[in-house]
């Protein structure tokens, strides 16, 4: 009976691993109206506002804000911010039983998030340079 236990816990690890990443359809339901903090490698990264229309706002947790939006192209979801208008940021996103992951241009050794946190309130942004 061993090796039968065995082999239904590998069956069972194995569909985190095999699942389907999120459809933008999915994506947007996931994330409309809410605020995610990401961490890579178990250090905070980020945190972006989802607003209506596929708009988002990012920080890396420095207080300034990026403006963009995203869209679904195949199996990523890219973004486009202010900052970079004609270079999307593409990422294969996976919903877990922790919240969401994020692969970017669904590259193995490449930027790898996890949703840390949801928080109720927006994000803090500081406004421009302002010098006397």
């Amino acid at each position: 009976m061993r090796p039968t236990f065995l082999f239904a816990l590998t069956l069972a690890a194995t569909p985190a691993l095999a699942a389907e990443p999120m459809s933008g359809p999915e994506f947007d339901a996931y994330t409309k109206g809410r605020t995610l903090y990401y961490n890579n490698h178990g250090q905070a990264y980020g945190v972006e506002e989802y607003l209506p229309g596929n708009r988002v706002r990012w920080s890396f947790l420095d207080g300034q804000c990026k403006e963009g939006s995203w869209y679904e192209q195949g199996r990523f979801i890219c973004f486009l911010y202010e900052d970079q208008p004609g270079e999307p940021q593409c990422w294969t996103f996976w919903e877990e039983p922790g919240g969401i992951r994020a692969l970017f241009e669904d590259n193995p050794s490449a930027t790898e998030l996890y949703e840390v946190t949801d928080a109720d309130e927006p994000m803090l942004c500081l406004g421009p340079d302002v010098g006397v």
